[in-house]
Order: structure tokens, then sequence, then C-alpha cells
């Protein structure tokens, strides 16, 4: 067996899942290269700058910070301070078609519970169900399962991290949010599944009767103490920014602007990638004992090539689509906000309309003294679920990019005060640009869809077929998010410590 020091890691993609896995393994000891095509390391949880203000591309709020959280144990093992941040609260206000007064997810537990029973009379019992699975699950993730298992070390794993309460969430595993809500006679609730549809879609990636309940459980649970969702001071480039300062410390190597062309494999076991560097064109092969993939599971059989084993093909090519997103960028005068405006808000315009493409919005706002804007300014950042083909074919591409834009400030100006006079700067982005920029196939954002076939143990591995090829990021369990894809990347970390120890 070779020891750590002679084990050579390559992180393709500097997300938040593969800075934690490279940090993680050049901490421990191994020797780690990560390389990525953008100008920046973050991936979607990444920024940029224009005119003094400072907007995050697409992640804006981060779970796992609290004391035990996912974050919090990495930086704890790292030695590295973790970002200042304050507690999101409201996690959400969630407006309703026609409704003035929104549906406030507060991070007190008791609050929370008062606010549901008043909006969604009767519907109490659905909740302490969701309560009590999330409890279950939630302890059970706190022992390190591994799921999908694929050899005996995974599934011992994930057998230690069983108890009595586990067995509880069992007869859930094939259930939808659906099936629970038409358990309770919540079916035709409309304005309660349409409040679950539009939070699920942001964390699953489909609506209530597609999500797997015991996912949504999680999703839908983890915005309340003692957990919560939380609003980096800065911006969201300082979660990546620690991972950096971390990994080179402890001799990793990060190069960005570098493009992982092609993943070589022999007799099923990886060899390592090749690599052009994108300023001076130079291509070349690197050797690896294990190479580490931050990419979508798309992006994965694509730099496979040939060389993907033809059932893992199969799998990706039967996914349903992905979602891509329009995101429009704001700086705005702080006029612009209405007093007391939540950090995070959500819209949905009409009920007969779909879950995106304008109908519904997610909303960041900036607050004063956050680092995101100039002294009487914020930022404003919607996004909208779009369909990827759309813009993949659109023959006249700019024209709808800018009709989507118009048509996203004309529907925030119904909440904040949005004019020539208040508007500083503007732009927008599409699945084209998050392809671009991140590289991740059609620009798809959020993962594969939390749909019981994709969902924990009938998801995909991090362990790939080939043999020490590992995939981490929101592809694989427990899903999106920087705390899930951080999950992913530690699971690695054991896996491929539990081959060199």
């Amino acid at each position: 067996m070779q020891s750590k020091s002679t084990r050579k890691v390559i992180v393709v993609g500097a997300g938040i899942g593969g800075l934690t896995a490279a940090a993680l393994l050049a901490h421990r000891g191994y020797e780690v290269l990560v390389l990525d095509q953008a100008l920046v390391p973050g991936g979607c949880a990444s920024t940029f700058k224009r005119q003094g203000f400072t907007f995050d591309v697409g992640a804006t709020q981060v779970a796992g910070l609290e004391p035990g959280g996912i974050h919090h144990r990495i930086f704890s093992e790292l030695e590295i301070d973790p970002p200042a941040a304050t507690d999101c609260d409201p996690a959400c206000a969630v407006f309703l078609p026609g409704e003035t007064e929104p549906i406030r997810v507060w991070h007190d537990r008791e609050k929370w519970k008062a606010e549901r029973q008043k909006q969604f009379p009767g519907s109490e019992p659905f909740w302490q169900l969701l309560n009590d699975l999330f409890r279950h699950s939630w302890a059970f993730q706190s022992r390190d399962p591994v799921l999908p298992p694929r050899n005996v070390w995974d599934l011992w794993q994930l057998t230690k991290a069983v108890r009595p309460d586990t067995l509880l969430t069992l007869p859930h595993t094939f259930s939808t949010v659906g099936d629970a809500l038409r358990g309770y006679g919540l079916g035709n609730d409309r304005r309660l599944r349409t409040f679950l549809d539009l939070q699920l879609k942001l964390y699953s990636q489909v609506d209530a009767d597609e999500t797997a309940l015991l996912y949504a459980a999680t999703a839908l649970s983890v915005s309340q103490a003692p957990q919560g969702l939380f609003h980096l001071q800065g911006s969201m480039q300082s979660l990546s920014d620690r991972l950096v300062e971390s990994l080179k410390r402890d001799n990793g190597k990060l190069l960005m602007r570098h493009t992982v062309e092609q993943i070589h494999t022999e007799s099923g076991r990886t060899k390592g990638a090749t690599i052009r560097n994108q300023k001076t064109g130079e291509s070349w092969f690197e050797s690896a004992d294990h190479v580490v993939a931050n990419v979508t599971v798309q992006n994965l059989v694509e730099l496979l090539g040939d060389a993907a084993p033809k059932g893992y093909r199969r799998r990706v090519d039967k996914l349903p689509p992905s979602s891509g997103a329009f995101v429009i960028y704001l700086g705005v005068d702080r006029s612009a906000i209405p007093e007391d405006c939540p950090p995070h808000l959500q819209f949905l315009y009409d009920y007969e309309g779909p879950i995106g493409e304008n109908n519904s919005l997610f909303v960041s706002v900036s607050h004063e003294g956050d680092g995101r804007a100039p002294a009487g300014k914020a930022t404003i950042i919607a996004s909208s679920f779009t369909d990827t083909g759309a813009w993949k074919n659109a023959e006249d591409y700019e024209a709808l990019k800018e009709q989507y834009a118009i048509e996203a400030i004309d529907k925030l100006g119904r909440y904040f005060t949005l004019n020539p006079d208040t508007i500083v700067y503007q732009e927008s982005a599409t699945p084209r640009t998050f392809q671009r920029f991140t590289a991740r196939a059609d620009g798809i954002v959020g993962g594969i869809g939390q749909r019981i076939p994709t969902f924990g143990p009938f998801g995909f591995a991090n362990r790939t077929p080939v043999q020490n090829l590992w995939l981490v990021g929101d592809s694989t369990h427990p899903g999106e998010g920087t705390a899930g894809v951080s999950y992913s990347a530690l699971t690695v970390v054991r896996q491929i410590e539990a081959l060199t120890s």
C-alpha cells in the first residue's frame, strides 16, 4: 500500500464540492491538483463585480454553518475560520398570486409552526410527519452514511449509520410529497400545494408530486433552528476563498483557466487527464492515482468519452431534462427596496402558469453593510427556472434575453420601486451564460432532480464504475446546495482514505 504522500489526486472543477474535497485531501497529506476552466473558483457559488456592486452568480444562501453542520465540521478540520454570516430570518417570504402578505418561513420553530397553521389550516399532521422524518433522517446523515453503497466498505459505513429510529423512515422510502398530501386529505389544497411546489422546485428541482418525501423532509425543515440558512458577509465567494486558502497552505495546487478535456482510463481504472492551458493553448497528459470529478454526471460521461461504461451512459442518457436558469442582476438605489424587506423572497404571479419562465421568481436582496453594494445602494438578484433547450435553439438569442429581462423587471416592479432613477446597473444570464462560465452541460443548475429513482439509495454513487474515479457535486447524494455538495466531498475523501490507509 502506497503512502498518502505518493498518492496524487486530480480534482476536476473548483466548485464548492471540488474545493472541499481538494482542501480535505491536501490537509490529510495527499498531493492535490485542482483544475477549472473559469476565471475564479467557486462554480455556481462564485461572484462577479460591476460598478461597485458584488453579485452572487447563482447560490445566495448557505446551510450547514451552525455548530455540527457540514461546513462547520469541515472548517474545524481544516483549522480555518468559517466566513462571517447572519441567520436568514425568515429564510424566505413566499408571495402567492394576488396576495400582498407573504408566507414567512421563520427560523424559530415555534414561529414557523404558528405561521403554517395560520396559512394552511388543518395541515399540521402533514408538517408533523415532515418534522419526524427530518429528525430521523438528520441523525442518520450526521453519522456519515455512504449512499448508495457500491462495495463492502460503503455498505459497512451505511450499516454503522443505521439506528432503530432510522427504520421508521423506511415505509416512506418510495413516497413522494404528493403521496403524503393525498394521504392526509390535502391533495386539493391549492395554496399549500403551490407553496410546496415553489419551495421544492428550489431545493429538489421538481414539484411535490415528484420530490421524494424523505428528501423533502430535510429540504423543508433545515431552515429552522438549531439548523438554519445563512447570509454570508461579503459574498458567496468567501466560502471558496477560505477553501482555496486552506488548499494552498497545505501545498495543494489550483490552476484556473485550465480545461480538462478528457479523463483517461486503462483496464477499468482511471490513469489521469488531458489538460489544456486556455491562455497558451498547450495541452498535456497528467497522471494521477485518483480523479475527483466535481462536474455534472452528464459532463462526466462526456469527459470519459468511449471509456464511459455503457450501462452508466445509458442511465445518464435516460435522465429527465434538468432545468436551467434565467437570472437578472440589478444594482439599485436603496430607495428601491421596501422597508423590512427579507433577504430572500419568492413570487408566483399566476396559478395557471409554470413554476419558472418568469411566472415565478426567487429573489435575493443585499442589506446595508453586507459588502455587496456601496453605501445607499443594494443588489437584487432574481432567478427563474427555464428550459435549456429553448435557449440553445433560440433563433434570436439576444432578443429572447432582452424579452426575459423586460418581463422580469416588470414583475419585480410590483414589489420593488424599479425605474431609470433607481436602477444603477443591470445584467442578465441565461443557460448559455452558465454553460460558458461553469462548463455545466447545457448550463443546467441544481442537479438532476430528487425524484425517487435519483434520490439517496437509488441515485448516482460517488464511487463510479471506473476504479479510482469519483463523482462529487449536485448529481450525487445528498443533492444540491453548498452543504449537499460538501457532504458528497467528505464522503469521497473518506472513501479514498479507506483505500490508502
